[in-house]
């Protein structure tokens, strides 16, 4: 290989980061037509023509999906125009023996969470389980992380909503500030 091959081969490599394991950022305005399987083994798409609020956490935050959910305005809730989806980023740290188990807790988990929905979904006459609008996607591998262009590694959040038809309303590194979060669905709408 001669001297200027290796050198364009190089710059190749280190422009695509570690082994290219990362995907292009995504931007507001661009459309993404992103499926994920959630823990109840259900397909989950940023394009079925629901709006699709998707919070991506760690272990070590993964409370902070619940403050984000908290800021979701009550009109929203059982709505079924609107989904509120939790993306835990394992960072490839959970061994395949416990993956199994981890499912099984997280289902228990929404199963309790479903059970506290209940009284709000009856107060609005919504005869359906709230168990069913309930989403948790668990990346073990990275894949559902790499599809929204973010790093493996990362410790932080990082926020979605997308309108039904895959268009990247609005994002955010962090908790959204303000009102912020409420006037994104509204322009999803």
């Amino acid at each position: 290989m001669t001297t200027y091959f290796r050198s364009v081969f190089l710059l190749i490599l280190f422009a695509a980061g570690p082994l290219g394991a990362v995907a292009d950022q995504l931007t507001p305005g661009s459309t993404h037509r992103l499926t994920f399987r959630d823990v109840d083994a259900k397909e989950v798409s940023t394009a079925d023509g629901r709006v699709t609020i998707l919070t991506v956490v760690t272990r070590d935050n993964g409370d902070t999906s619940r403050v984000v959910a908290d800021l979701v305005p009550d009109r929203y809730v059982g709505d079924e125009k609107y989904r509120y989806v939790t993306l835990v980023n394992f960072q490839r740290k959970l061994a395949g023996a416990f993956q199994g188990l981890t499912r099984a807790i997280i289902r228990n988990r929404l199963a309790a969470e479903a059970k506290e929905l209940k009284p709000q979904y009856l107060a609005k006459k919504i005869t359906r389980d709230p168990r069913n609008d309930l989403h948790v996607i668990a990346d073990f591998d990275g894949g559902a992380v790499e599809k929204l262009g973010l790093s493996l590694d990362a410790n932080g959040i990082t926020v979605f909503v997308f309108n039904g038809a895959g268009k990247l309303i609005a994002v955010w590194n962090d908790v959204p500030p303000g009102n912020s979060l409420p006037k994104a669905l509204a322009e999803a709408e």
